[in-house]
């Protein structure tokens, strides 16, 4: 990590890429990924898969991907599995669903 901090606060800024196994396409779980995670000031995307998981990229604040890591098990649809990697931030900017 550079040790650069994150306008909101809550430490320097990392990049979450998050693999959500389960029912989450077609149940607006991108939808309101994109929600929670412009709430907690994040940049990314929420993309579909083609083996049906669904890829979650954010970045910010530490704190904030963290409690948008803990947030997606209680999203639309079913979430069996959450695979998380954790890395340095990319310069996202606003946030996308695809």
């Amino acid at each position: 990590m550079d040790g650069v901090a994150h306008a909101g606060g809550g430490g320097p800024a990392v990049r979450l890429q998050a693999f959500v196994k389960g029912h989450v396409q077609g149940v607006g779980f991108r939808w309101w990924t994109r929600a929670r995670a412009l709430e907690l000031g994040l940049a990314g995307s929420a993309t579909n898969l083609a083996d049906g998981r669904v890829e979650v990229v954010a970045e910010g604040s530490a704190r904030a991907c963290r409690a948008l890591l803990a947030l997606l098990p209680s999203g639309p649809g079913r979430v069996d599995f959450v695979a998380e990697r954790w890395g340095e931030p990319r310069g996202e900017d606003g946030f996308r669903e695809s």
